[in-house]
């Protein structure tokens, strides 16, 4: 039986898995004509998948995780969202969450000021359209007394 799954790097750095049955080669063909005919996106990821080995998902997860060090797992808690496990002393553990805590607080202090610069920029834009639209006014009002 010959295999359908190249060498592609899924198939090569996952765990092998069971056999896959081919698909035969007109059946295939012609699904992949339909499909770029009636749903070419499916097609394409089909051509995609078909080029990558074949490869299940929870192989090719595992392959990029690997690369990517990324992992596909739910995180708990927002520490381990960047990375900080629990070091097992209490007085550590203490210390870092009064550092964040005053890191979110000078971070809401920085948004603050971002937000009153915001405001200041704006008003200056709505000072300057101002005098335009006044200068134009002017003009116009001298242009149609002369």
């Amino acid at each position: 039986m010959t295999s359908f799954a190249g060498s592609a790097a899924w198939t090569a750095e996952a765990p092998s898995g069971g056999a896959v049955r081919p698909i035969p080669r007109g059946w295939e063909i012609a699904g992949i004509v339909l499909g770029f005919v009636f749903a070419w996106p499916a097609a394409l990821a089909y051509l995609v998948w078909k080029c990558a080995g074949y490869p299940l998902p929870d192989q090719a997860r595992a392959v990029l995780e690997r690369r990517t060090g990324f992992s596909f797992a739910p995180r708990r808690r927002a520490y381990q969202a960047y990375g900080y496990r629990h070091s097992g002393n209490s007085a550590f553990e203490e210390y870092r969450q009064r550092e964040l805590a005053r890191l979110e607080e000078e971070r809401r202090r920085l948004d603050e000021e971002s937000r009153l610069f915001t405001e200041f920029v704006e008003e200056l834009k709505r000072a300057k359209d101002r005098e335009e639209f006044d200068a134009f006014m002017a003009k116009r009002r001298s242009a149609t007394t002369v």
